[in-house]
């Protein structure tokens, strides 16, 4: 949010420099991101003049070029000018030779001599938004007739600059969401800290008058759950037309675009005040009268940006007296019922909506205005008259109108402020310093909440109506230790913990060494949505029956309805994404989880997904491996390795068939699948518009969890008897996977079997036979007790053949 220094000065006598400001600002909860100078003009000010087009011709080389004579009062210039309005005899700003101007983005740019077309130009004619007095380029600038030729702009123009302060809102401070609110919690820290002696400068609106009641409106309230408060007046024979510099340059400065004065009074109420307001056409509303009410379900409403836009059945609408929706309340409005330069009549409005129904509103219709922001956080019902006041005084004052109505005011329920008791004993308990009592009632009166009870431990105060979020003890004194600054809490000289042990998983701590150990790799996390597009699944790119689909009702994106059912989905998104892009080697991760239905029961599980696309596809670092599945061993490989970090050495591998992989293993511990990884099918892929072959697992992170052993240390005493190798070369038949040789391997020796390696894979049907191939095996022995003898390790060698030879059917090559 943008506050101007500026318009802070207006209602407080404040003379610190911005930094000063920014600092206290912070110190009371509204953090201040960064602030800049704002110029009023943009450009060197003491060169742009007032001069006057004496001649004005066709270019001789170019149609859509004049050619102009320009008196600057001490001389003549010759001045190409593209602008199609220029004109002999008009009052112009001109930018002589050597001015600098400025872009929008704030490159500077420099008045030099030059030829166009063939013809000298010794400066330029400026367009208003060249030199930062508005936004318009359709031609030149054309000065009133009081301004003398010769003179610098600067003479007619505000040429002070401006500090801008960006302010980092939280949710909760709707108090904060105006320039009176913000000046209102800096006077609070200024009487308190900086012995600040003045006062808040309010909008006077004491010279309130109704000069006729020409323009009678009627107003109806249908839906006062929503609408707890409505205002209004009348306002007529006003002028629609450009409004003074002081009030453009107050928009222009927090980054608004000035449209007209009417328009411009209510945006500028909005960011001194904090209440929306809305102007109607009054001579559009159809018998004069305003209902506030809800419309059926699917009604068209053609808005401001002229979309038809199809109304909910809880969107709460401003209509007319014939019930025709002219304004999304709160929200939005209408093309039909605003302000456009032929009105010469209002009716204004200045209401007070329902936080919840604004905010679903703005998030079905995708409409995040500047009045729903302040609404969705809760604006103060009891400033709309205020507000509406001293909008419609200042549209009398820049319009020329009149006040033609007495203030309608439907309030059935005033809200009143709410009550607040703080104990002393707990304000200390909770920031950690003990503050005078005496202090506490300085904050509180200069927070402008009203003392109504005190005794020696307690104070009960009235919350004025802004703070909608002040309702408990623990929020008041979280007020007054914004306003007796955060600083002051002293900092203690011994600081005093106790050590808590728990048997219970530090998943925080599991999670982060998984990524890390990913990201060594080269691995990127990512983040996707748990919601996807429902094209998965009703185009059948993933099987799922519908009974297994939990779908929402997502009012903001119709498309996107769908609980994912697994990672794989999201993760084949993002590899989509790259490849589009140009990037063909991708490893990504992901935590999150799934959403299945299940025999009427919804379940939701946690995963940890792993995808590989792409990896070494130009190294001749990277070994070539069969049927081009070299991502298939390096991501088994990152697997093992991720089961070995967590303590699991044990497993049970299951070959797998299923609808989603062209192959897959199961890695299970005690029937329990740890992980499936594997290559997914190439009609996954076609569909998902995937090139290449993607490898996937799919972790279950809480199974894997309820197993792991990271934090068990095993310490053993290191053999002092000697090692014993022997090398095997078994012959098998070639769908025996290794697996299944090494369970048996690891069963027949126990503790004796130190270490296990394969270390060649060979096939020779001259030599072996057809369909046969031999694995090179490594056994290492020890005995912690003993020192092996050679009868010994024979009888353990002829003992492993035959089991191998039983169950895994090998022969001794």
């Amino acid at each position: 949010m943008k506050i101007s220094l500026s318009w802070l000065q207006s209602y407080l006598n404040i003379d610190q420099d911005p930094t000063e400001i920014a600092e206290i600002l912070t110190e009371i909860g509204l953090e201040v991101e960064g602030f800049e100078e704002v110029e009023q003009i943009k450009g060197s000010l003491r060169d742009l003049i007032v001069g006057k087009v004496m001649t004005c011709e066709k270019h001789p080389n170019a149609d859509r070029l004049s050619l102009t004579t320009v008196n600057t009062g001490s001389d003549t210039l010759q001045i190409v000018c593209g602008a199609p309005n220029v004109a002999a005899g008009q009052k112009v700003i001109v930018a002589p030779v050597g001015t600098i101007l400025y872009h929008k983005e704030g490159k500077s740019w420099k008045i030099s001599k030059g030829k166009i077309r063939g013809t000298i130009s010794e400066g330029m004619i400026c367009a208003e938004d060249e030199i930062g007095l508005g936004e318009d380029h359709s031609g030149i600038k054309v000065l009133d007739e009081n301004f003398e030729v010769g003179e610098p702009l600067a003479k007619y123009y505000d040429t002070s600059t401006d500090i801008v302060f960006e302010i980092g809102l939280t949710p909760n401070r709707s108090d904060a969401t105006s320039h009176m609110g913000v000046a209102r919690d800096l006077y609070a820290a200024l009487k308190v800290n900086y012995d600040y002696s003045g006062n808040i400068a309010w909008p006077d609106v004491d010279h309130w008058i109704v000069d006729n009641e020409a323009l009678p409106i009627q107003v109806e309230v249908l839906q006062p759950d929503a609408c707890p408060r409505y205002a209004g007046v009348t306002i007529s024979d006003i002028k629609i037309e450009e409004s003074p510099q002081w009030l453009k340059s107050r928009l222009q400065n927090i980054g608004l675009r000035p449209i007209n004065n009417v328009v411009d009074v209510t945006n500028f109420v909005l960011h001194e005040l904090g209440q929306p307001l809305h102007a109607f056409d009054y001579d559009k509303i159809k018998q004069k009268a305003i209902k506030v009410q809800t419309l059926p379900a699917g009604t068209p409403f053609l808005s401001l940006d002229e979309q038809e836009r199809k109304l909910h059945e809880n969107d709460l609408m401003i209509c007319d007296g014939d019930g025709h929706g002219m304004c999304i309340g709160g929200v939005f409005g209408g093309l039909g019922s605003g302000v456009t330069d032929q009105t010469t009549n209002i009716f204004l409005e200045s209401a007070h909506f329902n936080a919840k129904w604004i905010r679903r509103t703005s998030e079905r219709h995708l409409l995040f205005t500047d009045a729903a922001r302040i609404f969705e956080k809760g604006s103060d019902p009891n400033i709309c008259v205020l507000a509406l006041k001293r909008a419609a005084l200042l549209i009398r004052e820049l319009a020329g109108g009149k006040i033609s109505s007495k203030i309608v005011d439907i309030y059935p329920d005033p809200v009143e402020p709410c009550k607040v008791t703080l104990d002393y004993q707990h304000l200390s308990r909770l920031i950690g310093a003990e503050i005078d009592p005496v202090e506490v009632e300085e904050i509180i009166d200069a927070m402008d909440m009203e003392i109504v009870e005190k005794t020696d431990k307690t104070i009960s105060v009235l919350v004025p109506t802004n703070k909608v979020d002040v309702t408990r003890e623990a929020d008041l004194i979280e007020e007054v230790l914004r306003i007796y600054g955060f600083n002051r809490i002293p900092d203690k000289s011994r600081m005093s913990f106790s050590i808590n042990a728990s048997e219970m998983t530090d998943q925080v701590r599991l999670r982060n060494k998984a990524s890390d150990y990913l990201v060594a790799q080269g691995f990127y996390e990512i983040m996707g949505l748990s919601m996807i597009d429902k094209k998965y699944i009703d185009n059948k790119i993933f099987e799922l029956s519908e009974h297994e689909i939990v779908r929402i009702n997502n009012t903001s994106n119709v498309q996107i309805e769908v609980m994912r059912p697994n990672l794989l989905i999201t993760a084949l998104e993002t590899i989509r994404y790259n490849q589009n892009r140009q990037t063909n080697e991708i490893r990504t991760f992901e935590f999150g989880k799934s959403y299945v239905r299940r025999n009427d029961d919804y379940q939701e599980m946690d995963h940890l997904g792993i995808a590989v696309a792409g990896w070494g596809l130009e190294s001749w670092l990277v070994p070539t491996f069969p049927n081009d599945n070299r991502e298939y061993y390096a991501l088994k490989s990152i697997v093992e390795n991720l089961l070995a970090l967590f303590g699991v050495h044990r497993w049970e591998e299951t070959i797998l068939e299923d609808t989603y992989w062209q192959f897959a293993v199961d890695y299970s511990l005690q029937s329990n699948q740890l992980v499936r990884f594997g290559r997914i099918s190439e009609e996954i892929c076609d569909k998902m518009d995937i090139r290449g072959g993607v490898f996937f697992a799919d972790f279950r992170w809480k199974e894997l969890l309820e197993v792991q052993k990271v934090d068990l240390v095993q310490v053993q005493e290191p053999s002092k008897y000697p090692v014993v190798r022997r090398d095997l070369a078994l012959v098998v038949e070639d769908g025996v996977s290794f697996r299944s040789i090494e369970k048996v391997i690891r069963r027949k020796l126990g503790k004796v079997l130190k270490e296990l390696n394969l270390f060649d894979v060979y096939r020779n049907k001259e030599v072996l036979g057809e369909g046969q191939k031999s694995y090179a095996i490594s056994l290492l022995l020890s005995d912690a007790s003993k020192t092996f003898s050679d009868k010994e390790i024979d009888a353990l060698m002829n003992g492993l053949l035959k089991e191998l030879e039983n169950e895994v059917g090998t022969r001794l090559r």
